[in-house]
């Protein structure tokens, strides 16, 4: 009995294996589902299509009219230009199908044909030329007067060509063509400054002005003419006026708007370090110590390689700007289409300075260095020129005289007033200067190493070149000549090219898209841009 049970269970056990097996088989042939956990499961993202923008201290929407560097940016969505700036520093046709050089002083513009302001009448010419002459009539009330100062005639050929006329070459004069054109229509008959339409002027730009009134409302513009670019996901953008950046940055703290730029160097101060993104930019503030190239020592070449080597730009930046500005070498920013094959660097080193020195034939003896020529004994000291107005500049002429010093370079800083300031810049009778300026979109570097540049600095090569490239179009072509002229800067050394300034765009994480700011566009990408 005890046989047969253990028998039957065996049997059991057998056929129930059977079944698991051919269930496992079976199963495992069908196809699977895919398991949903609910982790994975994708909630759909709301998508808000408007943006927020401030603006401090407003002063008119009228792009040439107005001053404010917020509005000059928005209006570049509203308004645009013949030509444009990309964020590599190109340039790109926009209103205009083509321009021409016809001679030093003379250009030709062509538009594009059936573009229509927002009210619906026809880009011409005579907007153009509308456009020029207000510039002209305003002067220094524009930020846009010295794209035209050397402008003296337009004239209109047809219904979509103009011919500009200067009084003298400027070169690369095509990069200046990048100011807003206004409707002639829209003002015909009218007080251009003081008008009430001032107040919402039409453009031919992806936004147009819906409503002015406590905040400015822009609506996308269904009928713009550049259709072959991606379509704005935005549907409009609230620009919302303050009285100044503390407004602006509890506003933003409190989620009341999306973005906005700064050039704070304490910016965590004021909103913290977490809950917001931001995207730094190339502002246009570039600071540089210039050498006297006539002056009897810093002739020599080896004398100005050797003090780019002490100069220590990284510890200036840490130190004097907490990191919120650009060590720079060469006037063009990092991303400058012409300055991505080539890039000087100078960074500190103080054994290759050395190096330099001695085999020039300086001796370096009691702390200082000297060298004998001509039965006269030369010595390395100068005098450094700065602005005592800006305090920065003071700390940085003190670093620089600090990191000379210990080298063995004797500094003196003349802390001068701003009228011997500009006395020093015109005469250019000094040893070391430590300038800036505000740099253009232009690629000319004419200012910096052409006839009477700061520097006194004369090679006739360079001179050759800066007046070959203002005729030069082929990319190809513009790129080996600017590799030279940096090659020869960096041979000839007659400035040390320090620190450019940040630009910062701060933006909520709930911001969405492409953000690539730029100096020229702090909305590049904007066709990219939601809120969810």
């Amino acid at each position: 009995m005890k046989s047969n049970v253990t028998k039957y269970i065996f049997i059991v056990i057998v056929v129930g294996l059977l079944i698991f097996a051919g269930y496992y088989i079976y199963h495992n042939q069908q196809p699977q589902k895919a398991k949903v956990l609910p982790a994975e499961i994708e909630e759909e993202v709301e998508m808000i299509t408007n943006l927020r923008l401030p603006v401090v201290a407003f002063d008119t929407i009228n792009p040439i009219l107005s001053k404010n560097q917020n509005i000059q940016y928005i209006s570049r969505l509203i308004y645009e230009p013949l030509l444009t700036i990309t964020s590599d520093n190109k340039l790109e046709l926009c209103l205009a199908k083509e321009w021409s050089k016809q001679s030093e002083t003379s250009y030709v513009v062509k538009l594009k044909e059936d573009i229509k302001w927002q009210d619906g009448h026809d880009l011409t010419a005579k907007d153009v030329q509308f456009t020029i002459d207000r510039l002209k009539e305003l002067g220094v009330n524009s930020i846009y007067a010295y794209n035209v100062e050397k402008v003296i005639g337009v004239e209109v050929i047809d219904n979509t060509t103009i011919k500009i006329n200067l009084s003298e070459e400027v070169p690369f004069f095509e990069y200046y063509l990048t100011f807003p054109i206004l409707s002639n229509v829209y003002y015909l008959n009218e007080d251009f400054v003081n008008t009430a339409k001032n107040n919402a002027p039409v453009g031919t730009g992806r936004f147009k002005i819906a409503t002015h009134n406590e905040k400015i409302v822009l609506q996308k513009n269904q009928t713009w003419w550049n259709r072959d670019k991606e379509e704005s996901k935005l549907e409009e953008i609230q620009i919302i006026k303050y009285q100044n950046m503390g407004e602006v940055y509890n506003a933003f703290k409190i989620g009341n708007i999306d973005m906005f730029t700064t050039k704070t160097l304490n910016l965590e101060e004021y909103i913290g370090t977490i809950g917001y993104h931001k995207k730094e930019y190339y502002g246009e503030n570039l600071d540089y110590l210039s050498f006297n190239c006539k002056n009897n020592v810093l002739a020599n070449v080896e004398v100005r390689k050797a003090i780019s080597y002490i100069i220590d730009k990284e510890n200036i930046v840490g130190t004097i700007y907490r990191g919120e500005y650009y060590v720079t070498n060469f006037p063009f920013e990092n991303g400058n289409y012409l300055y991505q094959d080539k890039k000087v660097e100078y960074g500190r080193n103080q054994e290759m300075a050395r190096m330099i020195l001695e085999q020039a034939g300086w001796v370096y003896n009691q702390k200082t260095w000297y060298r004998v020529r001509n039965y006269r004994t030369e010595r390395l000291r100068f005098d450094l020129i700065v602005n005592s107005s800006n305090e920065n500049r003071v700390q940085v002429a003190e670093n620089i005289k600090q990191a000379l010093s210990d080298f063995g370079i004797t500094v003196t800083i003349r802390k001068v007033s701003d009228a011997q300031y500009q006395s020093y810049l015109q005469n250019k009778n000094y040893d070391m200067m430590l300038t800036g300026v505000n740099r253009g979109v232009s690629p000319d570097l004419s200012s910096y190493f052409g006839q009477n540049n700061l520097s006194n600095f004369a090679n006739e090569e360079m001179i050759n070149l800066l007046n070959e490239v203002k005729n030069i179009r082929e990319e190809t072509v513009l790129k080996e000549k600017y590799n030279r002229i940096i090659e020869i800067y960096e041979e000839q050394m007659p400035y040390v090219f320090l620190y450019n300034n940040k630009q910062t765009l701060v933006y909520s994480p709930n911001l969405i898209g492409e953000i690539n700011p730029n100096r020229y566009n702090v909305y590049e990408g904007i066709e990219t841009w939601y809120r969810q």
